[in-house]
Order: C-alpha cells, then structure tokens, then sequence
C-alpha cells in the first residue's frame, strides 16, 4: 500500500510516474532475456546477459570503448527522431505509424541530392526534411478533408515510398553490390560536419546529428508545452470539434502536426545516411525498422522528448549489446528478444500511469469516506 505521502509525490511529479512505469518494461523485457539464456545454456547465462547489458563496457581498452560507444550515439540520433516524429503526433491525437515512410523518403531525397546532383550537405538534409513532411502532409490532408484512418494511409505510404525510393536510387547503385555509393567515394561534402566530435570518440561517423538529436527533442519540448501553437496542437488532438468551436484551425492543426512529424522522421533518415554510416540497399523488401522502433522508443519515453533521449539510447545500447555475445553459446537475436519484449509492454506505459492515477483516487475517496462516517 502506498503511503499518502508517496501517493502525493506521485500527484506532483508525473515524470515519476512514466519512470516508474518504463522502468518497469525494461525490467520485464531483462528478465525474460535472462530466462531464454538459462533455458539455452544455464552455464553462461550469467555472463551472457551481463554482455548485454555492458555493451561497450566489454572492452578492456578505453579507446575501444569510446569508439563503440560513439556507434551507439550515431546509430541513436536517427531512432530520437523517429521517436520525436511519433510523440508529436500523438500529442494531438494522431497516430503516425508512417514515421517509417516518411524516413524512407527523406532516405531517398538526401542520397538522390547527394549522389546524383552533388550538392553540399545542408541542401541534402534539408532535402530529406521537405520529403518526409511532403509524406507526412498526404496523410494529415487526408485525415484532415476526407476523414480516412491516418494509419491506414500511413502503412500504403510506407510501402509506396519503399519501392519508389529502391527504384529512384537504383540509379546511384554500386555496380559490384546492391547498395548505393558511400558518400566518400562520390561526394564528401555531403557528409555531416563532425566539428571535432570524430577524433574524440576515434569514430569517423560521429558528426553533428548526435548534438542536432538532443537539440532538436529540446524544440520540441518548448514547442509543445511553452507556446500558444503547441497548446492549439494539444487541444485540436484533445477534441477536435472543441477547438473548432473555440476558433482554433483544426483541419489546418492536423495538417501541420503531420507535416512537422514527416520532417522530424525525414531529419532522422539524414541524420543515418548522410553520416555516412551505412548506405541504402536498393533491393530491401521490407520497411526499415527505424520508424516503427520510434514507436516503441516514444511509449518507452512516456510521450515525453526528454525521455525519447534516454528510451532511444537504451533501445540501440540492448540491440548492440547482442553483438557482444558468445556465438558459440547464443544468438545475437537474444537482445532482439529482450527489445521485442520491451516493446510490447511499452503499450502498458499508459495503463500503468492511468492505474497510479486511479489507485490515488481511490485512496482519497476512501479516505473521504471514513471521515464522513
């Protein structure tokens, strides 16, 4: 039974609530891990799992673990993004399941502006910002005007975008594989400036996306919860005939809320592939999962871009971690078990704030109670 004291903690202090409750996923998703590695072989169980969860910290070289912790950081910033791309949309009532789509678009945009027209790196990321929210503004146009489901627009666009992104940078392909160029190859200047960050974690893939990340999450913040046109946003996702009624554009609200997710998305897909860290294969079939991680990062992160830092971070940490372990003895697939996890109880996030919220009600109507008698 919680005390009234910490039942009034929790009152003041929300964030504490969403800590709690994504504390409790990451810890359901560990502990179902760790049984999949007894059950396989009981005997390494221990220091399997403890690789997991050290990742870089395995090395014994602190420039080893410096440069593998910067891998973490680039591979982090793209999936903050994606979180952010879907948390705002959420904010106002919407859910963009299309954040993966309109990562591929701005994938295809920034490498087209790179590869084939050579351009510098800021018009291609600007670039990858425009496809992304141009994708992100179908949707919200459609929702907005013909009430279609933005889900259901979201998931056709996804594939859409997917092979006409393949077909579009087919054109850019190396001959001898089936992915595009590397950016050093064919033009360096599309390549992110890394202002120093490259030779202090002795990671040449390091560049500005990682502070760009943290900044943007900080934007976003501010835009939601300080200024007159994030309460609008909230409102018009809060009740849309509401705000009409109140004078607000909701129509024009949901547009722009789907157009600034589809840019947030678009950033993240820049942020991947003009670091120069992997290049986009042409013959992929599926969706990259980038956008539907973001997901389960911004549940995992309690709606909250702040959080969307912490929750991306440990998502790509786990996922990396697997790479750490006895291939003799496990699969590297076990961290992917451990995030499949997390992720399904990342639905639970809001059922279990809504249930401290209901155990403090009931609790004060008790308490009212037994004094009225």
């Amino acid at each position: 039974m919680q005390t009234d004291k910490e039942k009034s903690l929790l009152r003041r202090l929300p964030w504490l609530q969403t800590l709690l409750a994504s504390l409790v996923c990451i810890l359901l998703g560990l502990l179902v891990g760790y049984i999949a590695l007894l059950i396989i072989n009981p005997a390494g169980a221990n220091e399997a799992f403890l690789s997991i969860i050290k990742n870089f910290w395995s090395y014994s070289k602190p420039e080893k673990q410096l440069k593998n912790l910067g891998v973490t950081l680039v591979i982090t910033a793209p999936l903050v993004m994606c979180s952010l791309s879907v948390l705002f949309a959420y904010k106002v009532g919407l859910f963009n399941i299309g954040a993966a789509g309109q990562y591929v678009a701005g994938a295809g945009a920034c490498l087209y502006c790179a590869l084939a027209l050579k351009l510098p790196w800021i018009v291609c990321l600007l670039a990858a910002i425009l496809a992304g929210a141009l994708l992100g503004v179908i949707s919200g146009a459609m929702k907005a005007y013909r009430n279609v489901n933005e889900v259901i627009s979201c998931i056709m666009l996804n594939w859409i975008m997917l092979y006409l992104v393949n077909t579009v940078l087919a054109t850019v392909k190396n001959p001898t594989g089936k992915d595009t160029y590397t950016l050093a190859s064919r033009n360096p200047g599309a390549i992110l400036p890394t202002v120093g960050l490259n030779d202090l974690f002795g990671q040449k893939n390091m560049t500005i996306a990682v502070p760009l990340a943290v900044v943007m999450c900080v934007v976003i913040w501010v835009l939601l919860s300080k200024t007159r046109l994030g309460y609008e946003l909230r409102a018009t996702g809060l009740n849309r005939n509401a705000a009409r009624y109140c004078g607000m554009r909701d129509r024009f609200n949901m547009i722009l809320t789907m157009g600034i997710a589809g840019g947030l998305a678009g950033m993240g897909a820049a942020f991947m592939f003009l670091s120069d860290f992997e290049q986009w294969a042409v013959t992929q079939a599926s969706v990259p999962a980038m956008g539907f991680n973001g997901i389960a990062a911004a549940f995992l992160g309690g709606l909250n871009p702040i959080g969307a830092i912490f929750s991306s971070y440990f998502i790509q940490h786990i996922s990396r971690g697997g790479g750490h372990l006895n291939m003799n003895m496990y699969s590297p697939q076990i961290s992917d078990l451990i995030l499949a996890v997390i992720i399904y109880m990342c639905g639970f996030v809001l059922f279990m704030k809504k249930f401290m919220n209901t155990q403090r009600g009931t609790g004060k109507k008790s308490r009212k109670g037994g004094r009225d008698q």
